[in-house]
């Protein structure tokens, strides 16, 4: 707590915090302010809602699966300062186009002929936006602190990251669609300007020539990442990971509105606990391991995850009907029997989430070179994307074939499964790696 609380207060962390925490919260502000109004005010059933909910994320995800690559070079050969501020700087160009799709919408405006189609520019902007910041948010950690102080600062951006996305889901729900539209702008106003008070973070080595060939680019930077075991394991599980989030992320807003007859608000309350709940896990995973990498506490907090949705699938199943048409607000839902165990259910997902994955990251930056550092984020973006773009695809297709909502939460847990497996492998390789080094230094 001591490390984690000089780091808030350190120039070498704060700003960088700061930025990342804006980036989150306004992803999520518009995000959501637009999945939320389409679903409750524009589509009218089940199935469309969901699949514009994949879509959405699909699009979102898109950039990250096709950018990575250049991304990571480009962050490892140039200043990773210069290149937030840019990307920063961007920001506010992508947002004035997706307030302009919010406007639109609220006012009744060509909404799916015009209103529609810019939001998801704008979303698939923020994609982009989100590529080029993203190996740099956990690469710059090992340039700027002491390697005793990468863990808690990872743990305190992945924390501060889900912060972000609680408030940001908050507004999302509560806020008038026009209000949110002026709150995107502002906030990328914002960001641009403390984004500017990030130290400098030049290369480790000289720049070379960009591959901007992204297919080739992309197998050659996933090929030469995967050489270190450990790296390669590490990011199979955060993949797996983020592919069963981006299923439950993709269910919970038709889930809210068709099985649980929930308003848009209590939508928002659902995103609002799991964002809670991970950033808990994260800080809570970092005292267990007292600042020291390992993935030992991947694998059971995975399998309890999948538990936890197991549970979460079984009080929606027994979830009571109401009559059609009719939204439960917050004081409503909150006064059904099964509202408390369904969120709590829900909190454990969340909890047991962050514990697994923020280890993950912390050895994405701990064991390669720091010259590489970004590449490798980049790498582990690359087969993230894929996997969540493949839950999104799986999501659509289910949905496409009439598989109800409450049924793929089955899907989740499964897929909780083989996270586990793959976590169990990677403490295998930390083991042996240690094993290999001791005998090492005692020669020495």
């Amino acid at each position: 707590m001591t490390t984690q609380t000089h780091l808030i207060h350190s120039r070498r962390f704060l700003p960088l915090f700061v930025t990342q925490l804006l980036n989150a919260f306004n992803d999520n502000l518009f995000k959501n302010a637009m999945v939320l109004f389409v679903v409750y005010d524009v589509y009218r059933s089940e199935q469309a809602e969901a699949q514009f909910s994949a879509i959405a994320s699909g699009l979102f995800i898109l950039p990250f699966f096709v950018l990575s690559a250049i991304a990571g070079q480009l962050a490892d050969m140039r200043d990773k300062a210069r290149i937030i501020r840019i990307v920063k700087a961007s920001e506010i160009l992508i947002m004035l186009v997706g307030a302009a799709g919010l406007v639109m919408a609220w006012s009744g405006m060509a909404v799916t002929a015009i209103a529609v189609p810019l939001m998801l520019l704008a979303l698939t902007g923020m994609g982009i936006h989100s590529t080029f910041f993203g190996p740099i948010k956990y690469a710059i950690l090992p340039q700027h602190l002491r390697p005793d102080e990468v863990l808690a600062g990872t743990g305190l951006v992945e924390a501060g990251t889900y912060i972000a996305i609680l408030a940001g889901t908050i507004l999302a729900g509560w806020l008038p669609v026009e209000w949110a539209a002026v709150g995107v702008v502002l906030t990328a106003l914002v960001g641009y300007l403390i984004s500017r008070k990030v130290p400098d973070a030049p290369p480790y080595h000289d720049a070379e020539p960009l591959d901007y060939h992204f297919i080739r680019a992309s197998i050659q930077l996933v090929r030469n990442t995967s050489q270190d075991r450990r790296v390669f394991l590490a990011i199979m599980a955060i993949s797996f990971f983020w592919a069963v989030g981006t299923v439950l992320f993709v269910q919970f807003p038709p889930l809210a509105k068709n099985v649980l007859s929930a308003s848009k608000e209590v939508s928002s309350l659902f995103l609002v606990i799991f964002s809670v709940g991970v950033a808990i896990g994260s800080v809570s995973v970092n005292a267990l391991l007292k600042g020291t990498v390992s993935a030992r506490y991947s694998p059971p907090s995975v399998i309890v995850m999948g538990l936890f949705v197991v549970g979460f699938f079984e009080v929606c199943r027994e979830w009571p009907d109401h009559p059609a048409g009719v939204m439960l607000n917050v004081g409503q839902f909150m006064a059904e029997p099964l509202a408390v165990p369904l969120l709590l259910t829900l909190l454990g997902i969340a909890v047991a989430g962050g514990m697994f994955v923020v280890p993950l990251y912390a050895f994405l930056t701990t064991f390669v070179d720091k010259a590489k550092t970004s590449r490798t984020i980049a790498a582990n973006n690359i087969v993230n994307s894929g996997a969540m773009v493949i839950g999104s695809l799986v999501a659509t297709g289910l949905s496409a074939a009439g598989v109800p909502i409450v049924q793929q939460l089955l899907l989740s847990a499964a897929m909780c499964l083989v996270s586990a497996w793959i976590a169990k492998l990677l403490v295998a390789a930390e083991r042996q790696a240690i094993n290999t080094d001791t005998p090492t230094k005692q020669a020495q």
